[in-house]
């Protein structure tokens, strides 16, 4: 073999066996936004169990060629395809991952103060506004829809109900979901105090009523019974999200329990955050709309938290016994980082201000609201 057939061997194998050529701006902008997520969560903790599989996922589908999101000669999806297929496409890990947040969580603040429901409730105005204000931007209807419960800030629901409506603007509404859960104590306190005074964050609430177990094991099966029958197309989520809660609550599960929470949780979470930023790929992301998700999710989760604090206003109109307006911002299901921040927010106030098993009733209940709203958009429109 010649000198010049080498030269042409090596030049032929760097052309069709690597990616070199191949790798364009547009990739390398890509693996740019992939290390910035990385910062994010590596340096500042932003959710960083969800953006470090996220991230990580649009650094690796960014390289020409890599065989990860295509399928194989033989008609096999290739590594992070089978996760996206098999976990997102076939709707299996947003459940499982709600299965999770219900053995983690504890109803009891709701239990004991059942009118925070409405204060949830009041929490999704801004799924709804944006719904609208969606669709003068050029979005369909599904897309919209997919859109504005980025608002809710539940990430699992978001990628339902994207998945469901909207499949080609999963990742960037799920990286918005996630990206603005993350920020929650960077962009609600300054809406929190635009919208109350000193005196109104000092109130006081009266410490919350015992709740027995019989009550928090009877809740799942309610809640089930009620939204399910109202809501079918929330079944998948609500009835696992229940379903862990009653395996918390009964006592005689404590093995499954545990493994939904810790083992279960984690494996999902992996694969969910790799699948998701697979779906960001440089031909698909850096268009019009993915972009244009990013401020739309900004917009929506402003007009969230602002209608969870009306809604707390509203009703302290006719409440005898005030409700701190802090509690309605955590009326967005960034759980439990919301209520976290109305208790910061309720102590800068006031030293001895304790708001944080108060505001996790809203914050649950904007769990249950923004799934309700999924539901209502996927019997709408599938």
């Amino acid at each position: 073999m010649t000198w010049e057939q080498v030269l042409e061997l090596i030049k032929s194998i760097l052309i069709t066996q690597t990616g070199v050529p191949n790798l364009a701006i547009k990739e390398v902008v890509m693996i740019g936004i992939a290390f910035f997520f990385l910062y994010l969560a590596v340096a500042k903790e932003y959710e960083p169990l969800l953006l470090v599989p996220i991230g990580f996922g649009i650094f690796l589908v960014n390289f020409p060629l890599a065989p990860l999101m295509g399928y194989s000669e033989h008609g096999y999806p290739e590594l992070i395809r089978a996760f996206y297929k098999y976990g997102v496409e076939w709707e299996i890990i947003p459940p499982m991952i709600f299965l999770g947040l219900g053995a983690m969580t504890d109803f009891g603040p709701l239990i004991a103060n059942p009118k925070t429901l409405i204060v949830g409730a009041g929490a999704q105005l801004g799924v709804f506004v944006t719904y609208l204000g969606t669709l003068f931007f050029g979005f369909t209807l599904k897309e919209a829809a997919s859109v504005a419960i980025i608002g809710g800030a539940d990430g699992p629901t978001t990628i339902y109900l994207t998945a469901k409506l909207a499949p080609q603007l999963l990742g960037a509404n799920a990286l918005a979901a996630y990206s603005y859960m993350a920020m929650v104590p960077l962009i609600q306190p300054p809406i929190m105090r635009l919208m109350t005074t000193v005196e109104q964050r000092r109130i006081k609430m009266r410490q919350l009523r015992p709740v027995s177990p019989r009550e928090k094991l009877l809740f799942p099966l309610v809640a089930t019974f009620l939204i399910v029958l109202l809501i079918p197309a929330v079944a998948p989520l609500m009835g696992m999200f229940m379903f862990g809660n009653f395996m918390r609550e009964c006592g005689v599960v404590k093995r499954l329990s545990d493994t939904a929470q810790n083992a279960m949780m984690n494996i999902i979470t992996i694969l969910l955050g790799l699948s998701v930023g697979a779906t960001m790929k440089a031909d698909v992301f850096l268009s019009y709309k993915p972009l244009l998700v990013f401020t739309l999710g900004l917009f929506d989760f402003v007009i969230c938290t602002f209608g969870g604090i009306l809604t707390v206003h509203v009703m302290n109109r006719f409440l005898k016994t005030k409700m701190n307006p802090l509690i309605g911002s955590a009326g967005v299901s960034a759980v439990p980082m919301a209520a976290r921040v109305s208790q910061v927010e309720g102590l800068r106030a006031d030293s001895d201000n304790w708001l944080i098993m108060h505001a996790m009733g809203p914050n649950l209940a904007g769990v249950i609201g923004s799934a309700a709203a999924a539901g209502m958009f996927i019997a709408m429109f599938n």
